[in-house]
């Protein structure tokens, strides 16, 4: 008979024995779950109702249903990590035929199953975790109570190897999961977090958020921030001595008189920043490395830069007036529209880069270009 399913479970029995002439008392679904809500059930599911009798696949031989009938829909006590659960063997068998607990059960003493005094059967596992996996065995649903760790249950469900439950919890440890927080970190947050690092231990701030934060005049020596997003940053007089800032996003922030002895910027992208009165001269002899940087635009007027690994980098429209270039590496950089006025330029190398259109009045030393020079 086909019938609309609507109100309660009493209310599916009820019209059930009107249609098929019997006093119905119990709902199972197609594979012989005990159905016990109403919200269990699905369009177009095929149910089966009885007046009592354990429940017997239709579709199974006489010698099936029969061997179902005498040792799969018994009931049996298991005593799970000291607590007891009454089901039948059918709820074990029949929904996860492949799963251990399946294995243990299909035959009777197949596995040797050992037996508590009361004739309970003992299983080494957690109660709170096997109660989910139960409940998914009888109704099909995964229902579990609040509190109950689903990493836990997940493990469980492994370990019984029912597959079709790790899936739903699966997806179900992915939906409770918070979703990643990309806002950007503050000047507190960072302090807090600066002061709680040992001095003598790495700090890694890769690929971090500190857009729009403000850093300056704090001590950010040998710190990696490869990656990290410093946009708009306020940067200015912070001590960046050897600091990593590879491929990092400076662009629009402010580093005026920023210490950057041996800073590594290798790649990064400091498009239209101010770096006004930086130093970047190590005694020591360590240069800072530019080496690809996007300087487009920069303020870089009056920095200390000798020895500066600046190949291939593009300052394009930059401002580099009365800056200390002396012994720099500039080959194939892009110095277009540049303002080198004032610079000391003495023992550069500008091996193939394009001074198109660049200032270079008032030098403090004479400029000796190769012919390679654009």
């Amino acid at each position: 008979q086909v019938v609309a399913v609507y109100g309660t479970l009493s209310d599916l029995l009820s019209v059930a024995s009107n249609k098929l002439g019997i006093k119905a008392t119990s709902v199972y679904n197609g594979k012989g779950g005990l159905i016990d809500d109403i919200a269990l059930i699905r369009d177009d599911d095929v149910l089966f109702v009885c007046e009592g009798e354990p429940f017997i696949d239709p579709q199974a031989d006489g010698r099936a249903q029969e061997e179902l009938t005498g040792s799969h829909t018994d009931w049996l006590t298991l005593n799970v990590g000291g607590r007891y659960f009454t089901t039948t063997r059918s709820t074990l068998v029949n929904k996860e035929p492949d799963s251990m607990l399946a294995h243990m059960f299909k035959d009777k003493d197949a596995w040797g199953n050992k037996q508590d005094p009361r004739g309970a059967f003992l299983i080494d596992r957690s109660p709170e975790y096997f109660e989910p996996i139960l409940n998914y065995l009888r109704h099909g649903q995964l229902i579990v109570n609040d509190g109950i760790n689903l990493l836990g249950v997940l493990e469980e469900a492994r370990f019984f190897g029912i597959d079709s439950l790790i899936e739903h919890l699966e997806v179900a440890i992915k939906n409770s999961q918070p979703a990643e927080d990309h806002s950007p970190i503050s000047r507190k947050e960072f302090v807090r977090f600066l002061l709680a690092t040992p001095t003598k231990s790495e700090l890694r701030c890769q690929g971090l958020n500190f857009s729009g934060a403000d850093l300056s005049r704090l001590d950010l020596r040998y710190i990696n921030f490869k990656m990290a997003n410093l946009s708009r940053c306020n940067l200015a007089h912070a001590n960046l001595c050897c600091a990593n800032l590879e491929r990092a996003d400076l662009s629009g922030s402010v580093l005026d008189c920023a210490n950057l002895q041996g800073v590594k910027m290798l790649c990064s992208n400091a498009e239209g920043a101010s770096l006004k009165g930086c130093n970047f001269e190590d005694p020591s002899g360590l240069k800072a490395n530019l080496e690809g940087a996007n300087l487009k635009g920069v303020d870089m007027e009056g920095s200390q830069m000798t020895g500066i690994n600046l190949r291939v980098a593009t300052l394009k429209n930059a401002k580099l007036k009365n800056c200390n270039l002396r012994g720099a590496t500039l080959a194939g950089t892009d110095l277009e529209n540049c303002d080198l006025s004032g610079c000391d330029l003495q023992e550069a190398n500008l091996r193939g880069s394009n001074v198109k259109g660049a200032i270079f009045e008032e030098m403090l030393t004479p400029l000796h270009m190769s012919q390679s020079v654009r």
